[in-house]
């Protein structure tokens, strides 16, 4: 019975999470934007690296943000300031693996490939990745208190403004 018990805590923790994850990429996929800070603790670590970075532990980030405050500002700053080809991402996720969890806060890994469409139709795999991320339970949902977005590629597209 405990065995069975303990098997339906860990399903319905992989099914909240997964539900969190593709709430995310669709509200970005969805250009939502202004609802992408609240899929963050209000003190989350939003950072993209590449792989090499990561492995060897270097403090060096493509995009970081620490705060709500710092959210805001890049979909504000996205929204108003920045002059980019207008395009849209279609985010395809998978092999979740829950790496650790205490019942409060879980540690997570899982892949990511996204899309990228240009104004006139032009279609390209624009990223692919990990997702190495910290989910924190705040009251009944989850939010992300550090999302690591690990590049494979170390070329870096310009058009990096809209978050991964």
């Amino acid at each position: 019975m405990a065995t069975q018990l303990g098997l339906q805590r860990d399903l319905e923790l992989r099914l909240r999470i997964e539900v969190l994850m593709a709430e995310y990429v669709h509200c970005i996929d969805d250009d939502r934007l202004e609802e992408w800070p609240n899929f963050f603790t209000d003190e989350g670590i939003y950072r993209i690296t590449n792989r090499e970075n990561y492995e060897l532990n270097l403090p060096v980030n493509i995009v970081y943000c620490n705060g709500i405050g710092m959210f805001q500002d890049r979909v504000s700053a996205l929204r108003k300031a920045n002059i980019f080809e207008p395009h849209t991402y279609v985010h395809i996720t998978g092999g979740l693996k829950i790496l650790e969890s205490d019942g409060t806060t879980h540690q997570t890994k899982s892949n990511f490939t996204i899309f990228r469409t240009m104004a006139e139709g032009d279609m390209s795999i624009f990223a692919c990745g990990k997702y190495v991320d910290q989910i924190v339970e705040q009251g009944e949902s989850l939010k992300f208190s550090e999302r690591t977005i690990i590049l494979e590629s170390r070329q870096i597209h310009t058009l990096l403004v809209i978050p991964i």
